[in-house]
């Protein structure tokens, strides 16, 4: 019966892992920058999720600390969303999802600290086949450095959030559509309180979204934001932080074939490309593989 659910739940995931994977073209459809980005795909995020559960009859407001504890969890993730489109604009499609893979790495490491847990070497491992993956899927290539920082950034802050998104869930015994609700409204106010500094540190940008800009933004903030999310809470209270974000490392896989067909960023593909990409797919098999003879708790 356990691994019955692992398996649904796994399945489930890589449903997720495979949406998300489109998150990376809005990047380069929506014209705008990268902070005024995230504020509307956020708002549109609550906005449509709180429709749905209006129409379900579950929406409520968790209760005192509660609420602050969840809507914190909110400020990380405008972090990362931030970074991650910033790292895009600032390189490209494929430099700005390939980064995602090194969260399995930040995640073995912060775990340590989060849970006070022994270093996992087989954790590592895993992880290490992945950032090989990637490094070479660039060839050491260094041209985008200020977008390979902000992807690092990127993971960084998603490694945070998976973590203290668990903790959390466990203290306030929400579930995974509440907690995602006040997430997003926690990074909408958060973000809210830095567009005049953004207006004004960055007077050539726009905070007004164009008229295609407008159809990519609630696209990306009801469809492609809130089904993958919900189906990925879902898997983090049965799987491990580190088996979840392992799995998101094939994100950048999607991602880059999906910018290859439609914006032609891969004119030359190598065999050190094909390596990477295989390092990744491998480094998420292994740990496939591991989770499905594994009780749910133990990730």
């Amino acid at each position: 019966m356990e691994r019955s659910n692992n398996t649904k739940t796994l399945i489930l995931l890589h449903l997720a892992v495979f949406l998300a994977g489109w998150t990376g073209i809005f990047g380069r459809l929506i014209s705008l920058g990268g902070l005024p980005l995230v504020w509307y795909r956020m708002a549109v995020s609550v906005i449509t999720l709180t429709l749905v559960m209006l129409f379900l009859r579950r929406l409520h407001v968790p209760k005192g600390r509660n609420l602050y504890r969840i809507c914190g969890c909110g400020f990380i993730l405008a972090m990362h969303w931030v970074a991650f489109y910033a790292s895009i604009q600032s390189s490209n499609v494929s430099v700005g999802v390939a980064c995602i893979a090194t969260t399995s790495f930040f995640t073995a490491l912060l775990n340590i600290f989060f849970n006070r847990k022994e270093a996992s070497w087989k954790e590592f491992v895993i992880s290490f086949i992945s950032i090989v993956g990637v490094l070479l899927i660039f060839s050491l290539d260094v041209r985008y450095r200020l977008g390979i920082a902000l992807g690092l950034l990127c993971a960084f802050a998603y490694a945070v959030f998976s973590l203290l998104h668990i903790r959390t869930a466990e203290k306030t015994g929400e579930d995974s559509a509440t907690m995602l609700l006040y997430e997003l409204v926690g990074g909408f106010l958060f973000l809210t309180i830095f567009i005049p500094a953004f207006i004004k540190l960055q007077p050539q940008e726009t905070i007004i979204p164009g008229k295609a800009d407008i159809l990519w933004l609630i696209l990306l903030g009801s469809v492609f934001t809130i089904l993958p999310f919900l189906l990925q809470l879902h898997a983090l209270r049965r799987l491990s932080a580190f088996t979840v974000n392992l799995a998101y490392n094939l994100e950048p896989v999607y991602s880059i074939a999906f910018a290859a067909v439609l914006f032609g960023e891969l004119q030359e593909v190598n065999w050190s490309f094909w390596l990477g990409i295989s390092l990744i797919i491998v480094s998420v098999l292994i740990q496939t593989v591991r989770v499905r003879n594994r009780r749910p708790s133990t990730g």
